[in-house]
């Protein structure tokens, strides 16, 4: 027995920001962001939406694929960096209320933009050990609240959205996975304001350091040599090929990242899903958002084996080869 994802679905907040509408704002163009990004546009959250918010929406919609409600989930599990709350309670508790799925345990996973693979791992080993029948994993972001709207470097890749899959047991296909950190890196992608290395202190000025920080050349070395390492560990662990997967859907964090990948490894690019010039970098809800996409566009055919592959904070990373 493995797992199978049974629905998906995602959520976009409805304000669109264009690159343009950044350049009034700070000196860059649509031009220099979508040549070294690839990014032309990004979701932002509304004011009085919070993660719990998107991911309920994201939910809400992978069951209704799944031809499921609320009441037939064991268990959710969210992916975030930017939750409801700092620390505690988890947004995966927020999202429980909110679902009006009592009968559901419910915890985050902190992988940053790896957090929705590790998510996904962690689903089956819940569902393997018997713990749970059905799984809610969730990945939501509001990473423009943590962006330094004055530092162009870092502020231009981000956007706000959701994703989610419902995943049970069924029987016996194709699952490998290959998770792996280097925390030597941990300072390189970072926010360091409100953690216990870093505590809020009364009347103390916010700084710089209540954003997110990002060591770009050192993220995208990291990057491109970790997806390259992770895809081939699963396809090594399944005995195939590149040529027997229909899609690699990546984190959606830098075009430039993924040409990089298959340059060096000789993958074919048109194997390598990507959104990221609607959406932008949304961290852990890169990948559900991207697959969900897929799934509606009939992309994905049953019998279709896939990659998933993330990086991110930590430094973290990952992979997941299934079976559509």
């Amino acid at each position: 027995m493995q797992p199978v994802i049974v629905g998906t679905g995602s959520y976009l907040p409805e304000r669109v920001v264009h690159n343009d509408e950044l350049a009034k704002m700070m000196d860059t163009s649509d031009e220099w962001i979508y040549s070294h990004t690839g990014i032309h546009q990004r979701h932002i959250a509304q004011d009085d939406q919070a993660c719990s918010d998107m991911a309920v929406e994201a939910a809400k919609r992978a069951l209704e694929d799944a031809g499921l409600t609320e009441k037939d989930i064991d268990m959710i599990i969210v992916s975030t960096v930017t939750g409801d709350y700092n620390g505690f309670p988890s947004t995966a508790a927020v999202v429980q209320h909110k679902l009006n799925a009592p009968q559901a345990a419910a915890m985050d996973v902190s992988a940053a933009c790896a957090g929705f693979i590790y998510g996904l791992e962690t689903a089956r080993g819940f569902l393997l050990a018997g713990t749970a029948k059905r799984i809610l994993v969730i990945g939501s972001e509001i990473l423009t609240r943590i962006s330094d709207w004055s530092d162009r470097s870092t502020c231009v890749l981000f956007g706000d959205g959701a994703g989610a899959a419902v995943v049970e047991l069924t029987e016996d296909r194709p699952w490998e996975s290959a998770l792996h950190a280097e925390g030597s890196g941990f300072d390189k992608l970072k926010r360091e304001l409100g953690g216990s290395a870093f505590p809020l202190k009364e009347g103390e000025v916010i700084g710089k350091n209540a954003f997110l920080y990002m060591d770009g050349q050192a993220v995208y070395l990291f990057a491109v040599r970790s997806v390259g390492q992770a895809i081939k560990e699963v396809l090594d662990k399944a005995e195939l090929t590149i040529d027997d997967i229909a899609y690699v859907v990546p984190h959606q964090a830098n075009v430039r990242i993924i040409e990089a990948v298959c340059k060096r490894n000789k993958y074919d690019l048109d194997k390598f899903y990507m959104n990221i010039e609607r959406t932008a970098n949304t961290s852990s809800a890169s990948i559900p958002l991207a697959l969900d996409e897929m799934n509606k566009k009939g992309l994905l055919k049953k019998g279709d084996k896939i990659v998933l592959c993330g990086f991110g904070g930590g430094l973290t990373y990952g992979a997941i080869l299934l079976e559509w």
